[in-house]
């Protein structure tokens, strides 16, 4: 603190660091989590689709697979009508769907979640541009010069 009781310029670029790390940081961070974990989910779909389509092709009845007990067990399975699958819908709720009425659902269920992936990465980037200026403000508050960017030279 300086005499006249403000705060010296070391003390707010100290709060200003703390502001980035402390918050900025884990904002962004768990942001880009997020969406990863949505980038997943369509994943998923996605592969779900392909099956979908490979039994259609396939214009068998019967199916054997394999199911995941839990903890990696699996057991073999026996469909003998494969013309209906069971679909997640969220919060632990399953639809038992056709395998058209399926694909149009994971056509939607994708759609909502590319949606939801673009809001995330532009929330990311705000984020991003928050960072940005709260270091340049630190930059301007130390009365420091702008780091010059490395700069290449076209080879045409």
């Amino acid at each position: 603190m300086t005499p006249a009781g403000k705060p010296s310029i070391d003390e707010k670029v100290l709060q200003y660091e703390t502001f980035i790390s402390d918050v900025l940081k884990r904002d962004l961070e768990r942001v880009l989590e997020q969406r990863d974990g949505v980038y997943e989910k369509i994943a998923q779909y996605l592969q779900l689709k392909n099956t979908i389509e490979s039994l259609k092709e396939s214009e068998t009845r019967g199916l054997k697979t394999e199911i995941d007990l839990g903890c990696n067990f699996y057991v073999q399975a026996h469909v003998e009508d494969s013309s209906k699958i069971f679909v997640a819908v969220g919060y632990g709720f399953f639809v038992e769907l056709t395998h058209s009425e399926a694909l149009k659902f994971i056509e939607k269920k994708t759609n909502q979640l590319t949606a939801h992936t673009e809001v995330l990465t532009k929330d990311s980037a705000k984020i991003k541009a928050n960072i940005r200026m709260v270091l340049e403000g630190l930059r301007e508050l130390q009365s420091l010069t702008d780091v010059p960017e490395k700069r290449t030279r076209d080879a045409l």
